[in-house]
């Protein structure tokens, strides 16, 4: 039996990357998959690796809008006849130091990062209760936990979404809802291609392993988190594919 069978997820960020690898694991696994993304042709390899099995539909949301994400979230409910997981896996990453930084940049790395992640959790609930019970899976980052240079931007927000992960799982638990945090390392994905050279290398020197991971090995963990038995103990964590950068 596949895992994911008889399931109705929805990736945000589906069209590269982490979201990517995740959509074409749970579509593997059964489930039905909803692949959302800022452009329609950012989704089309996604969809075309999700080709056979389930059913897959295409959606074009950013997150940052919320008028989007509900119009979007609430549409997909409706194709497919509700919604039982949500992954969250879309983000943006610049290094900018903060002397330079300006609030545009600040702005907008927090409307995506955190925001998003908001927007696409508080739109997903009602349907999430009308199922009984649901999964929601937000991507984060270990330099949330950690920090970084260059990145205060996007440290901030991803601790942010560890700290909204653990408030959604105290307040849905109730409802059957279980809430949990992807912390990667790096990824070799077009996010790091915002970081230059040197910082890349500076880092791949601290990590245990020595190597950055792939979308691949990400991806296993979402679907332990999305699974039943395998993720049903699970509320309010942070799971950390980090290469060792991180070690609780």
């Amino acid at each position: 039996m596949k895992q994911l069978a008889g399931k109705i997820a929805v990736v945000y960020g589906a069209g590269s990357g982490i979201g990517a690898a995740i959509a074409e694991l749970f579509h593997e696994e059964g489930a039905t998959v909803a692949l959302v993304g800022r452009t329609e042709s950012s989704l089309e390899a996604t969809r075309r690796a999700c080709a056979d099995g389930a059913p897959v539909s295409t959606h074009v949301a950013d997150v940052a809008d919320a008028a989007a994400v509900e119009t979007v979230t609430n549409g997909i409910a409706f194709e497919h006849g509700g919604i039982d997981i949500v992954v969250n896996s879309a983000g943006i990453l610049d290094e900018t130091p903060v002397i330079e930084m300006t609030p545009e940049v600040w702005d907008r790395t927090i409307a995506v990062d955190l925001t998003g992640s908001f927007n696409t959790a508080r739109y997903a609930v009602p349907h999430l209760i009308a199922r009984g019970g649901g999964r929601i899976i937000n991507v984060g980052s270990q330099l949330g936990i950690k920090g970084g240079t260059g990145l205060a931007h996007y440290v901030s927000a991803k601790a942010g979404v560890i700290g909204l992960g653990k408030a959604l799982a105290l307040e849905l638990a109730p409802h059957g809802i279980l809430v949990n945090t992807i912390a990667p390392g790096p990824i070799e994905t077009p996010l790091i291609g915002g970081l230059s050279d040197e910082w890349k290398r500076r880092k791949r020197d601290e990590l245990p392993i020595g190597r950055f991971g792939t979308p691949e090995e990400v991806a296993p963990t979402a679907l332990l988190l999305a699974s039943s038995p395998g993720g049903d103990l699970y509320t309010g964590q942070t799971l950390g594919p980090n290469s060792g950068d991180v070690m609780p």
